[in-house]
């Protein structure tokens, strides 16, 4: 039974994977430039954490967009001393 269930997965998803293959090409092109561009800028930004989290996730470019139009332009506040007022 385990067996049959496998192997009926695996035939779903070569389907899925051959019926969506101009999809999985467009979604790929679409995706690449942005993770490159968002890596890029947190890691000359030095967010570490961003940095890995984007290598890690695929969300096919949303992730990536938001990283460099608004999370990568965000300020740290800082607190400030009484002898830096």
């Amino acid at each position: 039974m385990a067996k049959r269930l496998c192997s009926y997965g695996t035939n779903n998803m070569e389907q899925l994977i051959q019926q969506n293959q101009t999809l999985i090409l467009i979604l790929t092109l679409w995706a690449i430039p942005w993770k490159g561009m968002a890596l890029w800028k947190a890691s000359k930004l030095d967010k570490k954490p961003w940095f890995i989290i984007l290598l890690i996730l695929n969300t096919f470019g949303i992730l990536e967009i938001l990283y460099l139009y608004i999370f990568s332009k965000m300020k740290v506040k800082e607190n400030k001393t009484p002898d830096q007022l």
